[in-house]
């Protein structure tokens, strides 16, 4: 069964369309407008192992918030659709990333239920750009919008780190991996891994 996604929006913000195959080899295309989360997303795609095209322009000469959020909420809607009825998957998954002097953690719940938790960024940090175009701030708010439109519970941590591109990278690689875990079949669950019988 193909676990695809794809998902189109378009505002007067920003026009976004992404694809992504949750069975994939970690194959991308990712153009935002926006060069270092271009970075992240190419690492989310490569790490997780999944089939990923991301394709949006936006009014990065405003900011690239508009741009940013809106490719989270769409890559969260499609990668809710590529999930369906979510039998037969490990629902939960985790993962530690160190990246030189940083370590950190992501957790995933499958669930159906959306939630963030996001701890640890150095505070120093929320005024810093990083590369000259991606706000370092918008880390939580790209989590927070994947969380909410994919409906899973999504709990990232950074332990240390004193380097903003190798906290933010740490922190997407964790999530794709720990993403990875969770949405892979598990041989040993033939239905809906839950007690309730629906995620």
């Amino acid at each position: 069964m193909s676990r695809v996604g794809k998902v189109e929006r378009t505002t007067r913000e920003s026009s976004v369309y992404v694809e992504i195959d949750l069975d994939g080899t970690g194959q991308v295309e990712i153009s935002t407008g926006v060069p270092f989360y271009d970075h992240m997303l190419t690492a989310f795609g490569v790490h997780g192992c999944f089939d990923l095209i991301v394709r949006a322009t936006g009014d990065t000469h405003i900011d690239a918030h508009h741009s940013v959020e809106d490719i989270a909420i769409v890559l969260g809607q499609a990668l809710r659709e590529a999930l369906g009825d979510k039998k037969g998957i490990r629902r939960f998954g985790d993962c530690w990333i160190p990246m030189d002097e940083t370590l950190a953690h992501a957790a995933v719940d499958v669930s159906g239920r959306p939630y963030t938790v996001h701890r640890g960024e150095p505070e120093q940090f929320n005024s810093f750009v990083i590369g000259g175009n991606y706000p370092f701030v918008l880390n939580r708010h790209v989590f927070e919008s994947l969380a909410f439109h994919a409906q899973i519970a999504l709990h990232v941590r950074v332990e240390y780190g004193r380097d903003p591109h190798h906290i933010a990278e740490a922190e997407y690689k964790a999530i794709a991996r720990a993403l990875r875990a969770a949405v892979e079949p598990d041989p040993r669950v033939g239905g809906i891994p839950s007690t309730k019988g629906v995620l």
